[in-house]
């Protein structure tokens, strides 16, 4: 059985998005199709409901497409766990609480024991000052973290 990667909201917004003059989000589109186009058949992709009401939100052309890039990955479900879990991190102070559905990221993946939480979100998700403590309150749920990365982490060694 392949690894699960649960696909966060910004990846999927990376791969619909008008190309980007600049060129850090340009050279994260391109990762981000690399990845794609490379590399998701390795993986047993994922999603929440959270992730198709952000898809949702926005230029109804990138909606649609977003939407469509999605279509069909496997939903996991909002648990009260996950809420819960969401809650400890926002009570921590790790992250503001407008920034909650971004703890729901890594609280529903957490309790779905999914091994990597693919994003670009490196201000609230993949932050390596946040991480680590955020680590220590999925061990105090008696959960594991998963490796919370972005595509071009988990690109491979063919590129």
């Amino acid at each position: 059985m392949s690894a699960r990667a649960y696909i966060e909201t910004s990846m999927v917004s990376y791969l619909t998005a008008r190309p980007s003059r600049d060129i850090v989000a340009a050279a994260h589109q391109q990762i981000s199709l690399e990845w794609w186009e490379h590399r998701r058949l390795d993986f047993e992709l994922c999603i929440s409901q959270l992730v198709v009401d952000e898809a949702q939100r926005g230029d109804p052309e990138r909606v649609r497409q977003r939407l469509r890039i999605i279509d069909g990955i496997p939903l996991l479900e909002v648990t009260e766990s996950a809420q819960e879990l969401a809650i400890s991190i926002v009570q921590e102070g790790l992250l503001h609480r407008t920034a909650f559905p971004d703890a729901l990221h890594i609280a529903i993946a957490t309790v779905h024991q999914v091994e990597y939480l693919l994003t670009w979100n490196c201000s609230h998700i993949a932050n390596a000052e946040i991480l680590p403590r955020v680590a220590t309150i999925c061990e105090r749920h008696e959960l594991v973290l998963p490796f919370v990365c972005t595509p071009e982490e988990l690109l491979g060694e063919s590129q």
